[in-house]
């Protein structure tokens, strides 16, 4: 059995740089993963990622610049009719 590491409220909300209400509001509402120990909680580092995970954004698509656009016109690549 793997062990796992365990952060509490307060060091995941330091490490994330939110206040600590931000992250017991996400483990009250079902978006992060976390088990109650005594009065608090504690959240699983693999859970933790997978919360960033499923939070982070994608790189933007990469999409052809105004002068990439005029080199293929002025080349010839622009289908001709």
């Amino acid at each position: 059995m793997i062990r796992e590491q365990y952060q509490t409220v307060k060091e995941v909300a330091d490490l994330l740089k939110v206040n600590e209400a931000t992250v017991r509001g996400w483990i009250k509402d079902g978006d992060l993963r976390a088990i109650e120990i005594g009065k608090g909680w504690r959240i699983a580092d693999s859970d933790l990622d997978a919360f960033l995970c499923r939070h982070s954004t994608r790189a933007k698509e990469s999409t052809p610049q105004k002068s990439e656009l005029i080199q293929d016109r002025d080349s010839g690549n622009e289908s001709k009719s």
